[in-house]
């Protein structure tokens, strides 16, 4: 995201984005290359057997939501705006998509580097010190955002210029921890779906965009 949303793309790239994250996003969007095969006809696809199958070929639409302006829950959000107008709650939750799966990835990856930026001091020292266990253990993280079926916003508040937003993000995942040699310790392999609600934080006079990561739990 640019200037034109409140949660810049900054928190995601921090001016340290990895190279293999751009020849990922090349390898989605794809590149003409100068020789392109002529488009070839789609055979029919057969209907899917199952309600389940039906929706992993045509997964229903993240839902979105933000609470009104002049409600309790969304009244802060145009004081957020005053003070910086770049802030766009529809942007934010964008924003906060992204970071949502970047965080989950690099936590379970152990990547520290990527990790520290998007994250406040203590949550930061929280996941690194869950990190270092699992290292010390020697076992492995697998974690798969398989889908995220909504995000909105839960809650709002401003003390100062300080902002303070908390999502609440449904998604499925696989999430398991195994041994090095592929013992699973705890978590299985089935599709899980999992409530979350995380908080970020910004002083929004600061001329560094980035919004933090201060809170994670289970809804």
């Amino acid at each position: 995201m640019g200037a034109s949303g409140g949660f810049p793309i900054d928190i995601i790239l921090f001016g340290m984005i990895a190279a293999f994250l751009v020849l990922r996003l090349k390898s989605i969007l794809g590149r003409r290359t100068g020789y392109e095969r002529p488009a070839q006809p789609v055979p029919p696809r057969e209907a899917p057997a199952t309600a389940e199958a039906a929706q992993a070929v045509n997964p229903a639409p993240m839902q979105r939501s933000i609470p009104e302006p002049d409600s309790a829950r969304g009244e802060v959000l145009p004081r957020m705006a005053a003070i910086d107008r770049t802030f766009a709650p529809d942007a934010f939750l964008s924003g906060a998509e992204k970071a949502f799966r970047m965080i989950v990835a690099a936590f379970a990856a152990g990547d520290r580097v990527t990790l520290q930026p998007l994250l406040g001091d203590e949550t930061w020292h929280a996941f690194d010190a869950a990190i270092a266990a699992r290292e010390k253990e020697g076992h492995v993280q697998i974690t798969e955002i398989r889908s995220i079926h909504a995000m909105g916003i839960e809650a709002a508040e401003l003390n100062g210029n300080t902002a303070s937003i908390t999502v609440r993000i449904v998604s499925d995942q696989v999430n398991m921890t195994q041994t090095k040699s592929g013992q699973v310790v705890t978590g299985t392999d089935a599709v899980t779906e999992i409530n979350d609600l995380w908080t970020f934080e910004r002083d929004l006079t600061h001329p560094n965009p980035a919004w933090h990561l201060i809170s994670a739990r289970s809804a």
